[in-house]
């Protein structure tokens, strides 16, 4: 894109996927960037509070506490009380990250953030044996495997969640409100397809992104030009499908908003250390050649997704519909440590083109379309002209139409989802109205 500019390894680093995974690119001898903030240093009064204080655990807790212990145990202590996205990444869970960025890891397929204490459920993966256990976003964990959550960080519970591919584990989830549930699942490796695309009718697309990895934006493209292809000549419309999306890579998002718009600003973010202030904008290019789109979005929506849903709906480039997405507007920097240890830290907020912060506020879709059950009635023995003897033919020549000559349709995706089928809907009024 003609307009980005090269980005450090720090910059590189920046990603948006909430409770784990973020972008990894910033490699251990990259140099450390120092603060002026002003401030003066740290008093030495709480410098001797903290050596009192460790000495005090040392020499009077009930069991043998070693040094190393007592100051891993003080740095997620720092980080935890900053906000809910800010960890300390050991040696396994920095390595687990990595590998989640490439579409393939171990677990459940659950992306999670946290709740007046308890662990909350953000979105299922689709395919994998959160979402095929029926597990939704919103849903409290309550217990793991028969052990409260409550009080435990979330690297902390993301680490009991993990497991062997095979192994089985219990979680205690309350829903909405309601009485608490215990749903078995079957740990698995999580190999994430991260675009899906289908024709839905004819002339009508679908492109569904799971998760914003590393290659999503190429693989958007490849799909555009598949859906163009399988339909033989352009689209009359196109649905992005964002719900349950938990975000993701932040360059992804910024290369699939570009596929649907030609000028202008995608999104920019601001923060404190050096490379934080970002700003990325459109290249006049446009794969989807203008196609009219819908975005469908939900409270399972986060992050990456949001900046994708934020921009669209700036530029007025599609319809945003659904229910409000989850919110989270800030941006984590990975920072390499030694002994192949990290640091998740929020290093910046992101803002959409018209200036508008998504923290803690989420995107408001322009028709809001609630989570419904689709049921069918059948029309019954109803009897048409058609069906009459004797009837006269049509007058222009046209085939007669009984009420037993409608051939069944096979199962389509938009017959059992209704924010789907309502998006598509729109999409077709829109073309009657403009004549095509």
């Amino acid at each position: 894109m003609q307009q980005f500019r090269r980005l450090t390894p720090l910059a590189l680093a920046l990603g948006l996927l909430l409770g784990s995974p973020t972008l990894l690119a910033a490699e251990d001898d990259a140099p450390a960037v120092a603060v002026d903030n002003g401030k003066a240093p740290l008093p030495l009064e709480e410098l001797r509070t903290f050596a009192e204080v460790m000495d005090r655990i040392k020499a009077a807790y009930v069991e043998p506490v070693d040094d190393k212990t007592l100051l891993e145990n003080a740095i997620k202590g720092m980080l935890s009380n900053l906000d809910p996205h800010s960890a300390y990444l050991e040696p396994e869970a920095f390595a687990e990250l990595q590998e989640s960025t490439s579409g393939e890891f171990g677990g459940l397929g659950i992306e999670v953030g946290t709740e007046d204490g308890f662990i909350k459920v953000v979105s299922p993966i689709d395919d994998t044996p959160a979402s095929k256990a029926g597990i939704q976003p919103g849903d409290l964990i309550v217990k793991i495997d028969g052990q409260p959550t409550k009080g435990l960080s979330l690297m902390e519970a993301v680490d009991k969640m993990r497991g062997k591919a095979g192994s089985t584990i219990s979680l205690t989830l309350v829903r909405e409100g309601g009485r608490p549930f215990d749903v078995e699942l079957t740990r698995a490796v999580i190999k994430v397809k991260s675009v899906k695309s289908q024709l839905l009718d004819d002339g009508y697309g679908l492109i569904r992104i799971t998760q914003f990895q590393i290659n999503t934006g190429e693989e958007v493209g490849k799909a555009l030009a598949k859906l163009r292809k399988d339909n033989g000549k352009k689209l009359r419309g196109l649905v992005l499908d964002l719900r349950n999306n938990p975000g993701g890579v932040l360059q992804a998002a910024v290369e699939v908003s570009d596929h649907f718009l030609k000028k202008g600003l995608i999104v920019y973010t601001e923060g404190r250390i050096a490379n934080s202030e970002l700003r990325f904008n459109a290249d006049p290019a446009d794969a989807s050649e203008g196609v009219p789109l819908v975005v469908l979005i939900n409270g399972g929506s986060a992050s990456a997704s949001e900046i994708v849903a934020g921009a669209l709906q700036d530029h007025k480039r599609g319809v945003l519909m659904g229910t409000d997405s989850f919110g989270k507007g800030s941006v984590q920097t990975v920072l390499p440590l030694n002994n192949d240890r990290a640091l998740k830290l929020t290093t910046a907020l992101y803002f959409t083109p018209n200036g508008r912060s998504i923290q803690a506020q989420g995107i408001v879709p322009d028709i809001e379309v609630a989570r419904a059950k689709v049921t069918r009635e059948a029309d019954g023995e109803l009897v048409k002209e058609a069906d009459l003897a004797g009837h006269l033919g049509n007058g222009n020549g046209g085939a007669d139409k009984p009420s037993n000559g409608k051939k069944a349709q096979d199962p389509r995706p938009q017959d059992d989802d209704y924010q789907l089928s309502q998006a598509l809907n729109l999409l077709k009024g829109l073309n009657v109205t403009r004549g095509e």
